[in-house]
C-alpha cells in the first residue's frame, strides 16, 4: 500500500485534463450522522495548481483543515456546495440524498466543468465522470470538496446547530452516534433535524415516543 506522500494526486486531473478544460472535484459529509443535514462540495481548481497538505479531510486536524479551507475558496476557479435535511433522508435514504446533495453542489457552480470526478459515488447528471475509490485520498480536485463539505458541515454544527439545540453537544459530536449524543437523545428525545431512519434500530427507549 502506498504512503499518502507517495500518492500523486494530480493523476486523474493530469489525465482528463488533456480532454477537458475544467474538472470537478466532487464529496460529501455527514453520510453517517445520526443528526443534521448531508453536505456536499463541488470544486473546481485551475489545472496544474499544486496546493500543499492536501489530503482526505478526515486525516486533517481542524486546524489544517480551515487553513485548507482558505487556500482552496481563494484559489478554485468555483466553488459550490450542496445540503440536504433529515427529513428528505429520511424520505428518499441516504444514498440518494448524498447523490441529491452532489448534484445541488455541482449545479451552484458559476463555471460550468466538463468532467467530474466524484468520490466513489456517481452524480445524476449529463457531465462525463469517474467515480475514484477513496477519491479524497487519490485526487486533489475530489480532497478539496471533501475539505470545503467538512468545514461547511463542521462550522454549521458548532454555530446554527448548536444554538438551535445546545443541550444535545452537536458541537462536540458533529451529529454522530457518540456516547455523548446517544445519552442526551435518550435523556431529552430526537429534534427535528435528527434522522429518524437513523434512530429506529436504536437501544434508546425514549425514541419510541415520537
Amino acid at each position: 500500500m502506498k504512503k499518502a506522500e507517495e500518492i500523486d494526486l494530480l493523476k486523474y486531473e493530469r489525465e482528463y485534463g488533456e480532454r477537458y478544460r475544467h474538472i470537478a472535484g466532487i464529496d460529501e459529509v455527514g453520510r453517517g450522522c445520526l443528526f443534521g443535514d448531508v453536505v456536499a462540495a463541488a470544486v473546481i481548481l485551475p489545472q496544474g495548481l499544486v496546493i500543499e497538505g492536501i489530503n482526505d479531510s478526515k486525516k486533517l486536524s481542524a486546524k489544517k483543515r480551515d487553513s485548507l479551507y482558505d487556500e482552496i475558496m481563494e484559489k478554485a476557479l468555483a466553488v459550490g456546495v450542496g445540503q440536504v435535511n433529515a427529513a428528505e433522508i429520511d424520505r428518499i435514504n441516504i444514498k440518494q440524498a448524498a447523490r441529491l446533495a452532489m448534484k445541488i453542489a455541482l449545479e451552484q457552480l458559476i463555471v460550468k466543468p466538463d468532467f467530474l470526478l466524484v468520490d466513489a459515488e456517481k452524480v445524476d447528471c449529463d457531465i462525463p465522470q469517474l467515480a475514484v475509490i477513496k477519491g479524497d485520498a487519490n485526487s486533489q480536485s475530489i480532497a478539496a470538496a471533501s475539505i470545503v463539505a467538512k468545514v461547511t458541515r463542521d462550522r454549521l454544527c458548532e454555530g446554527e446547530w448548536e444554538s438551535l439545540y445546545p443541550d444535545y453537544g452537536i458541537a462536540i459530536h458533529k451529529g454522530y452516534a457518540t456516547k455523548l449524543h446517544r445519552e442526551q437523545l435518550q435523556l431529552l428525545g430526537p429534534t427535528p433535524m435528527h434522522r429518524r431512519s437513523f434512530l429506529k434500530n436504536m437501544e434508546i427507549e425514549q425514541l419510541s415516543l415520537f
